[in-house]
């Protein structure tokens, strides 16, 4: 097996933020397993996470078992009132949620959108006085 293909992914956590960056293939195997259960142990330990951003832009490969571990991932989300944002899937991930109707079960953003939603919640707002 291609060790090098596997999925490999990084979690950094920024208070109420959890954000994951993905390569390799996300497909059936231990290492989907492993991301799998880090991703429940993180909605489990952290308590109240607003957004987790998934960025998707280093996935290789995506089949049947990635995409359901994507759905479980969402529904845990939900359950605890957290965003999921899939940040620049590459094109042929696009076209897979698209074939099978899940594009509207996740918000797709660019690198620029949620790098302003994590500026969002570093800085807090700035209002012009008249």
């Amino acid at each position: 097996m291609n060790t090098h293909m596997e999925l490999k992914f990084q979690v950094e956590c920024l208070q109420d933020l959890v954000v994951v960056n993905c390569s390799g293939r996300m497909v059936r195997g231990a290492s989907l397993d492993q991301f799998r259960r880090r991703i429940e142990q993180l909605m489990e330990q952290l308590g109240r996470v607003r957004v987790l951003v998934l960025d998707v832009s280093e996935v290789e490969q995506l089949d049947a078992a990635g995409l359901g571990t994507l759905l479980l991932v969402r529904r845990w989300a939900t359950q605890r009132s957290a965003k999921v944002k899939l940040v620049n899937p590459p094109f042929f991930f696009r076209r897979l949620l698209e074939a099978t109707h899940l594009t509207p079960m996740f918000e797709i953003s660019s690198l620029k959108e949620a790098i302003c939603i994590l500026r969002a919640n570093e800085c807090p707002p700035r209002y012009a006085v008249a």
